[in-house]
């Protein structure tokens, strides 16, 4: 079954194609950029112009926020809390990175 605005769609184009919308487009004529991961090329470029990070990278950011509350604690029972919260994170990182990798 076809999209119900398919018709309206198709005419759009057709209309743009006449009036030489998408003559002299830049780029036109050239091969398209090379993708390492094709099937999510546009999810990755989208996220890539919005600023995003894959999940480990922000876990990794977190980690590191964590070191430094770590240096500059002194406290053994709060040290003990940021260590246990650093081992788990760490967990967390390798198994985004993983999950990244797929």
């Amino acid at each position: 079954m076809d999209h119900p605005l398919i018709d309206l769609i198709n005419a759009k184009i057709a209309a743009a194609e006449a009036d030489g919308e998408f003559d002299n487009l830049p780029g036109a004529g050239k091969p398209l950029p090379k993708e390492d991961d094709p099937e999510n090329a546009l999810l990755n470029r989208v996220i890539r112009e919005n600023g995003a990070v894959p999940e480990f990278v922000t876990l990794s950011r977190e980690l590191e926020r964590l070191r430094v509350e770590l240096r500059d604690t002194g406290d053994r029972t709060k040290r003990r809390e940021i260590l246990k919260e650093m081992s788990l994170m760490d967990a967390r990182i390798d198994i985004a990175r993983r999950a990244y990798r797929k």
